[in-house]
C-alpha cells in the first residue's frame, strides 16, 4: 500500500501553527505578567509599601510627659512620673483562670473582672491604666503569656490638696480638665510620638518594652504662688470655716504692688489626684466663679470716690439719724443708733446711714464711673477658666434707692478676686494692677517661653486720697469693727463686711444666710500683703469682724514671720530682697 506523499507536509504545517499559537499565547501571558509586576513593583510601590507597614504596625495614642507646675521658689505642686499600664492579647493567654487570678491579685482588681476582659475576642484589651511602680512591680517580674505593659506618665500632686482649686486636675488621657491644668494645657503637653505595636499574620500585637518610652516633655509653669503662704492661708481658712460651722469660704493673698497672687484657696476642697471622689461643688473655684453682694467692704470704694472728688474730708461730720434713714418708703438701719459721726467714723463703725448720705453727694453717674475704674463689672483676666465678670447695672437702670443700696454693697455683684484687686489700688497708692498667677513658662530644655511682669491697668485715685483712706482703714481696725484683725507688732488697714444672701424661696434678703468677710492689707505703712477672707453661710455668728477678721490675722501673722518682716516698722530684715515694683501699662 502506498502512502500519500502530501500527508506529512500537511501535518508539519499544522504542528508549526499550533506551536506558533502556543508561543504567542505564552508570550502574551508573560507580557501581561510582566506588566502586572511592573505595575505592582514600580508604579504602586509606594502605596503598597505604606499599606504593608500599616498592616504590620499599630499605634496606640500615648500622651507626652506633662510639664510640672511649681511655686515661685521652684517647689513642685504638680508633676508627672512614670507609671505602668497593663494590657492583654487574649488569644495568647494560655491558662485563663490562673492568669486572671495572678493579674487581679497583683493589680488589686476583681478576678471576675479580669477574667471577662481576657475572654474578649479583640487582639488588644486594657487591663489597668497608670499603675504606680510599687504596685506594678510584682506583675512586671512575672512573665505571663499574653500580658504586656506600657510605660506611661501619671500626674501626681506632691502637696496633696494644697492649691487644688488653682491647679485643677487632668483626665486619664493626661489632658487638663480644670484650673491651670486646663487653661495652660497646650503648654503643659508636649509633642507626642505614639509607640508602635507590630502585628503577626493573624493581626496579633506584640510590643517590645524599649518602644514605649518615646515621648517628649511639655513646658513647666512657674507660679506667683508661694507654697508656704498658701499653706498658712489654707490652714487659717480651714480653722475659720470649721469654727463658724460655715458652708464654705475663700481666701486670697496678693502682693498689692505687683498684682501677684501669693495664695488662693477655697473650702470645701478636694484632692486633684482623686477628683472623681468629690462632688462638683467641692471643685468649684469660688474666688473667681462665685459672685456675691460685697456688703460693707464695698463702702471703701464709695469712700475713695468721695475723698478723690473732694466732696468730704475725713473729719467732716454726718448726722446718722440715730440709726435709721428712709429711702422712698424703705427704711435702712444701722446695727447701732448713731448720731453725729465723722466721715472716718462712718467707715470705722460701718454705718449704713452715713454711707448713704456720703454717696448722695457723688450722684449716680459719678459713682458708677469710679466703680468701673476700680475694675468692677468686668473680668480681671486671671489665667484661670470660668472667671465671672460680676454684675454692675448702668445708672439708667438704677432705681430711686440704688445709689444708697450700692453705697452699702447691695445691688452690685462682685467676685472675691475683683474686690481684692480693687482694694490693692488703695494699698499701693492708687494704681489698679492686673492680678496674675503665672510668673513664667519654661520649655523642656530650660528655655523661657513666656515671662509675665507687673502690669498697670490704670490709676484710679491719687496717692493723697489713698493715704487718707489708709489712715481711716487703720482706725477701722484699731478702734472700729475690725479689732479681731489686729496683728501684734504691725498696723493693719482693713474693713469688715456682712452681706445678706437672697433667699431663693422668698426672693428677699435672708437674715440667716450671710457672707461674712474681711478685707485688709498689712503693714499699713508699707503693705506687703493684701488679704480677703470670706466665710459663707456661718452658723454660729454673722459678722465679718467676728468670723473673717481672725482668719485674716492668723494668715497675715504667719506669712509676715515667714517673709521676715520687721514688727512695727514694716521693713524687711537685712538681707531680704524686696519684690520688684516695676510695672507696665496694659493697653
Amino acid at each position: 500500500m502506498r502512502e500519500d506523499p502530501h500527508r506529512f507536509p500537511l501535518e508539519s504545517r499544522r504542528l508549526r501553527i499550533r506551536t506558533l499559537l502556543l508561543f504567542l499565547f505564552l508570550a502574551s501571558s508573560l507580557s501581561l505578567i510582566l506588566l502586572r509586576l511592573f505595575d505592582l513593583q514600580i508604579r504602586q510601590h509606594g502605596r503598597l509599601s505604606a499599606d504593608a507597614i500599616r498592616q504590620q504596625q499599630r499605634q496606640i495614642p500615648m500622651p507626652p510627659k506633662r510639664g510640672s507646675i511649681c511655686d515661685r521658689n521652684g517647689k513642685e505642686l504638680a508633676v508627672s512620673l512614670r507609671s505602668y499600664s497593663f494590657f492583654a492579647n487574649p488569644s495568647l493567654v494560655e491558662d485563663l483562670s490562673r492568669t486572671s487570678a495572678k493579674v487581679a491579685a497583683a493589680l488589686g482588681l476583681g478576678p471576675q473582672e479580669v477574667y471577662r476582659k481576657l475572654q474578649s475576642r479583640k487582639p488588644f484589651v486594657w487591663i489597668k491604666r497608670k499603675v504606680d511602680p510599687e504596685v506594678a512591680k510584682e506583675l512586671l517580674e512575672v512573665k505571663l503569656p499574653g500580658i504586656y505593659f506600657l510605660e506611661e506618665n501619671k500626674r501626681y500632686y506632691p502637696k496633696g490638696g494644697l492649691a487644688s482649686h488653682l491647679l485643677g486636675f487632668v483626665g486619664l488621657d493626661d489632658r487638663g480638665l480644670e484650673g491651670l491644668e486646663f487653661s495652660h494645657d497646650s503648654y503643659l503637653r508636649g509633642p507626642a510620638r505614639p509607640p508602635l505595636g507590630y502585628c503577626d499574620a493573624l493581626g496579633r500585637i506584640a510590643f517590645r518594652e524599649a518602644e514605649a518610652d518615646v515621648t517628649l516633655g511639655g513646658c513647666d509653669l512657674i507660679l506667683t504662688i508661694d507654697e508656704v503662704i498658701q499653706y498658712f492661708a489654707e490652714r487659717a481658712l480651714e480653722k475659720g470655716v470649721n469654727a463658724s460651722q460655715a458652708g464654705g469660704g475663700s481666701i486670697i493673698v496678693m502682693d498689692p504692688w505687683t498684682g501677684e497672687i501669693l495664695a488662693m484657696a477655697d473650702r470645701p476642697t478636694f484632692h486633684p489626684g482623686d477628683y472623681r471622689d468629690y462632688p462638683p461643688v467641692f471643685r468649684r473655684n469660688r474666688v473667681i466663679t462665685d459672685c456675691y453682694e460685697p456688703g460693707s467692704t464695698f463702702k471703701v470704694m464709695m469712700a475713695a470716690a468721695v475723698l478723690e472728688e473732694g466732696l468730704m474730708g475725713p473729719e467732716e461730720k454726718i448726722y446718722c439719724e440715730m440709726g435709721r434713714i428712709r429711702l422712698n418708703g424703705f427704711y435702712i438701719r444701722d446695727y447701732k443708733k448713731y448720731g453725729w459721726l465723722t466721715f472716718s467714723q462712718v467707715l470705722e463703725n460701718s454705718s449704713n446711714v452715713g454711707a448713704i448720705k456720703a454717696a448722695s453727694r457723688l450722684g449716680k453717674e459719678r459713682y458708677y464711673d469710679y466703680i468701673k475704674r476700680f475694675g468692677f463689672g468686668a473680668k480681671t483676666g486671671i489665667e484661670l477658666p470660668g472667671e465671672a465678670g460680676g454684675i454692675l447695672r448702668k445708672p439708667r437702670d438704677w432705681s430711686s434707692i440704688s445709689l444708697g443700696a450700692v453705697a452699702m454693697g447691695q445691688e452690685i455683684s462682685v467676685t472675691p478676686l475683683q474686690l481684692l484687686a480693687a482694694f490693692c489700688a488703695i494699698a499701693n497708692g492708687g494704681n489698679l494692677m492686673h492680678p496674675y498667677l503665672i510668673r513664667s513658662i519654661r520649655g523642656p530644655h530650660g528655655e523661657i517661653v513666656r515671662e509675665n511682669s507687673p502690669q498697670l491697668v490704670r490709676r484710679v485715685i491719687s496717692s493723697s486720697t489713698a493715704s487718707k483712706l489708709t489712715h481711716i482703714l487703720v482706725k477701722a481696725v484699731e478702734e472700729g469693727t475690725g479689732k479681731n484683725a489686729a496683728v501684734p507688732g504691725y498696723r493693719v488697714a482693713g474693713k469688715t463686711g456682712t452681706s445678706q444672701k437672697i433667699d431663693r424661696r422668698t426672693g428677699q434678703y435672708s437674715h440667716d444666710q450671710v457672707i461674712a468677710s474681711f478685707l485688709g492689707f498689712i503693714p499699713a505703712r508699707s503693705p506687703q500683703l493684701a488679704i480677703l477672707v470670706t466665710i459663707d453661710e456661718p452658723k454660729v455668728s454673722s459678722w465679718g469682724g467676728t468670723l473673717a477678721a481672725p482668719v485674716f490675722a492668723e494668715a497675715a501673722r504667719e506669712s509676715l514671720h515667714y517673709l521676715r518682716m520687721r514688727p512695727s516698722e514694716g521693713e524687711p530684715f537685712p538681707g531680704t530682697v524686696r519684690r520688684s515694683h516695676e510695672i507696665e501699662r496694659v493697653d
